[in-house]
């Protein structure tokens, strides 16, 4: 597989790479691709194929290393924390006992009355009794005591 084979084999990998960088959302192929542009040079210029795949493989963490950092950066920064994620960590105060076995609580933060449950389900919150937001689950704030 010497010559102009392994060019031809080269190229169609970093089509593929790019196809499915296309249709995948997010970067996931990009870096092979990378990787295969450099194994076509190098079969070019008739390198050995052990020579080749070597390219192949460095060049494509070598990219991946590279840009991966601004690339996340520059992909995923846009996430936005919502009102709901602000209230965990904060202390709400309970209006309904908080009572996993019987699947009640109610918990007030910032003004908003949440569904409450408690973290543990041998734990219960008395009404009046202040405890912390942990984690929130569908619709219901998970609270532990202080």
């Amino acid at each position: 597989m010497n010559g102009i084979t392994m060019p031809v084999v080269w190229l169609i990998a970093m089509v593929v790479f790019l196809a499915v960088e296309a249709i995948v959302p997010g970067l996931v192929s990009l870096w092979f691709a990378f990787g295969a542009l450099a194994a076509v040079l190098a079969s070019l210029l008739n390198a050995p194929l052990w020579l080749q795949i070597l390219w192949f493989v460095l060049v494509s963490v070598a990219s991946l290393a590279l840009t991966r950092p601004l690339a996340k950066k520059y992909v995923n920064g846009r996430v936005l924390p919502t009102n709901a994620d602000r209230v965990i960590g904060k202390e709400c105060l309970v209006r309904e006992e908080v009572n996993n076995l019987q699947g009640t609580g109610a918990v007030a933060v910032d003004g908003k009355v949440w569904t409450a449950r408690m973290a543990d389900d041998a734990v219960v919150a008395s009404i009046g009794e202040t405890v912390v937001a942990r984690r929130i689950e569908g619709v219901k704030l998970i609270v532990e005591k202080k």
